[in-house]
């Protein structure tokens, strides 16, 4: 378990799906005429699992077949939406090459469906970097829980404290802290102080390198 791994969420982290989730449940919604605002957006939808989504949207008892039915509808929705725009973060590309030139193990760790997880990761062409995929269907309890953190640690044969966490949601960054890695806020969807505290902050990829991640283990097992 001497590995070093980094490990990343995906919406708002590997490519900004944030704007087309926000389309998609808007038309969802509108279909269903469920009512919305942007500020429950912000507080009940990023970041969030598809059970916690629609059952404090629609306001009423839904039972798992439903909730699946319905997620997997607004999900299809997301990736039509999405599907001519996929593009990565800026410089996450030559990241995630300049990361594993140096012998880090790579993961994805999303509370994201199978479905969207692979639509996203082959849009992008980068399978063949990654050592670990993980999606909603892999854990049985999501983000703020540590639970995927801990099993992509696992899978990529490192101990939690020697991994490196890219999250962009405060559940997820709450995951990640639980789990006990370094964690790196990725600023596409929130600011700063509306996350827990994390070791470093980022807009873009352009901003961090792989001898950054080295000094934040460093700093992390001191």
């Amino acid at each position: 378990m001497d590995n070093y791994a980094v490990i990343f969420d995906m919406d708002g982290v590997i490519a900004h799906t944030n704007p087309h989730h926000t389309e998609a449940f808007k038309q969802f919604f509108d279909k269903y005429n469920v009512a919305y605002t942007m500020e429950e957006f912000e507080d009940h939808m990023y970041g969030k699992h598809n059970d916690y989504i629609m059952r404090y949207f629609f306001k009423r008892p839904l039972d798992d077949a439903e909730v699946k039915k319905l997620a997997e509808e607004k999900e299809a929705l997301f990736r039509e939406i999405y599907a001519d725009q996929v593009e990565p973060i800026e410089g996450l590309p030559q990241f995630l090459d300049a990361l594993k030139t140096a012998g880090y193990g790579i993961g994805v760790a999303t509370s994201a469906p199978r479905a969207n997880l692979d639509f996203i990761i082959d849009k992008l062409s980068l399978r063949p970097l990654m050592d670990a995929l993980l999606s909603s269907e892999d854990v049985t309890a999501h983000k703020p829980d540590p639970e995927i953190y801990l099993k992509s640690a696992a899978l990529l044969n490192a101990k939690p404290s020697n991994c490196v966490v890219f999250e962009d949601s405060y559940s997820g960054v709450s995951a990640a802290i639980n789990a006990g890695t370094t964690v790196v806020g990725v600023l596409t969807s929130h600011s700063a102080d509306e996350l827990p505290p994390c070791q470093r902050y980022i807009h873009d990829y352009r901003e961090i390198g792989v001898d950054d991640i080295g000094q934040l283990l460093t700093a992390h097992n001191a």
